[in-house]
């Protein structure tokens, strides 16, 4: 999923600096907090933004044709 905005025509789209910053602010304001709930409500909110930062796995975008069986490499149905 990527995040971004529209600015003069171009897309701004914010990567995994920025992810990886927010996160780091919300543990700490998590550690800060005397409050539990607040504190594992941010810790998860954290943890969204570091996976929003991760790269996404490599997906094999070729195009096959519809008939063609994935699990079959002859190409036969």
């Amino acid at each position: 999923m990527a995040v971004g905005f529209l600015y003069n025509g171009r897309v701004i789209v914010l990567g995994k600096t920025y992810f990886n910053k927010q996160a780091s602010i919300l543990l700490k304001f998590a550690k800060s907090t005397s409050n539990s709930q607040l504190s594992a409500k941010l810790v998860s909110k954290a943890a969204d933004l570091k996976s929003q930062g991760d790269p996404l796995p490599e997906m094999d975008h070729s195009l096959k044709a519809p008939d063609v069986d994935p699990d079959n490499e002859t190409g036969a149905t």
